[in-house]
Order: structure tokens, then sequence, then C-alpha cells
């Protein structure tokens, strides 16, 4: 079981960021990568929705013989890890937007958090809230529709993204954020556009680094790290279009070697 693959799984290709950092941290295991781009974007769908998409994934990654899956999508996290982790014996590693890390370093005292719709509204968001919020920090969310699709599309610095991008991190950082959040797998490919919009000082968190650790963690804690010593691979599926994934895989996965 040991050398069985990670099953990844995101509402498109947005989890290929944490699918990169996991590369990195874990080269030598194999990886099953599902990007749902035919539901994509999941955020204005409703949770039940979600929900029924991500338990029809993962019973395709384990059907694979996937030994551990990581949920690498905020969205599809806050609508539905609770019930898998209730519902499947497989361990689970979700996303959580890096709001704890953010307030730790924010000096203006104001933080912004860009994510879906459908991931600022769910509970968990507002938990994960809740637990992390200090009385002298101020948290402003900002919902980005449009920028999902932008991703999709491999439109990554054109004019429209750019335009998207700063029609939504202008007010926030007007407003004294100092520090945003990208509570999307999505955003970190838009890092070099969103830095070109608010500038070099305001600092830009994910957390994909942090899920990658976290599932090293749990496979050494759960006996499941590969005894192979080669590089590892990647298979890759969609409930999309096969041939658009082939395009978009090519300028957004890169191998560990890579860099």
């Amino acid at each position: 079981m040991s050398n069985a693959p990670i099953g990844v799984f995101d509402s498109g290709v947005g989890g290929i960021s944490v699918l990169n950092e996991l590369r990195r941290t874990l080269p030598h295991e194999d990886f099953i990568y599902y990007a749902d781009s035919g539901y994509c974007p999941y955020g204005g769908r409703p949770q039940s929705e979600i929900l029924a998409r991500a338990s029809t994934i993962t019973e395709f990654l384990l059907a694979q013989h996937a030994k551990l899956i990581v949920v690498a999508c905020n969205t599809a996290t806050i609508a539905a890890v609770e019930y898998l982790r209730a519902t499947y014996p497989t361990p689970f590693i979700g996303m959580e937007p890096a709001i704890k890390p953010a307030i730790a370093q924010t000096r203006s005292g104001v933080i912004g958090v860009l994510a879906t719709g459908a991931a600022l509204a769910g509970e968990r968001f507002h938990r994960l809230l809740a637990q992390h919020s200090a009385g002298h920090v101020r948290i402003i969310t900002q919902p980005c529709p449009g920028l999902v699709e932008q991703v999709e599309a491999g439109d990554l610095d054109g004019p429209a993204t750019s335009a998207l991008v700063e029609h939504y991190t202008r007010p926030v950082v007007a407003a004294g954020a100092d520090t945003l959040v990208l509570g999307c797998t999505h955003y970190p490919f838009l890092r070099p556009v969103i830095g070109a919009v608010v500038g070099p000082e305001i600092h830009l968190l994910d957390t994909g680094a942090a899920v990658a650790r976290q599932t090293r963690r749990v496979l050494e804690r759960e006996g499941l790290l590969t005894s192979a010593k080669t590089a590892g691979s990647v298979a890759w599926h969609t409930s999309g279009d096969p041939a658009q994934l082939t395009m978009i895989v090519e300028l957004l996965a890169h191998d560990q070697r890579d860099g």
C-alpha cells in the first residue's frame, strides 16, 4: 500500500499549484490528479452539488488505489472534507486559507482574503475566522468571480485577467491591507499579475507548501511513505476536455526538478 499513488483533486487545474509543491516535497511518490473541469467553477454551485462531486471523484481515486487524497480546492474542502473523512477510511488532506500566518505577519492590522464566493460563505471558513481572528486585526473578504475561469483558460496575465485582478485587489489594498491571502488554489498562478497590480510591499500568502508538509507528516504517521527511489509520476484525469487539460498541464505543471 505504501507504493500506491496519492490522489489529488480540484474543481479544475488550480490544484496543480498544490501538486507542484507536493512533488517538490515528495519527489518519489506517484500521483493521480483529477481536474473536475467539466463542473468548474465550484464557486457558484450549491454545497450539496460540490459534496456530490467530491464523493464521486473520491470513489474514482479510491478505485485507482489512492492511499491518501489531497482535496486541493478550498471550496471543496469547505463543502465536503468533513463528510469525506467521516465516510471513507482513507486519510484526507484539505486546504485552509493562510489566515493564521497572515495575522501573524500583518503590520497594518488589515489583511485581505481573496477566494470564491462559495468558500467565503462556507461554515468551515467562518469557524476558521472565529478561531484565528484577533481584536486588533481587520479581515476583509473579497470574492473574485471570473479569476478561476481565466486560469482554466490559461490566461494568466492578459488584459482581461489584469483588469479582474485590479478590480478585486485595489479596494482591499486601499482599505489598508498589507497582506493578501490567496484563498483559492487557482490564484497562486496569478501571483505575478497580482504582484504587479498591488506592488511589492503587499505580501501574498498561499498554503500549498504547508499542505505538502502536512501530507508528508500524515504519510509518515500512517507508514505510507513510498519505498521507491526513482522520480514519481503523475497520471492525469479530467471530467472536461482532455486536450485542454494537456495544454494547461504544459503551462502550469512543473516537475520538482524544474524548480
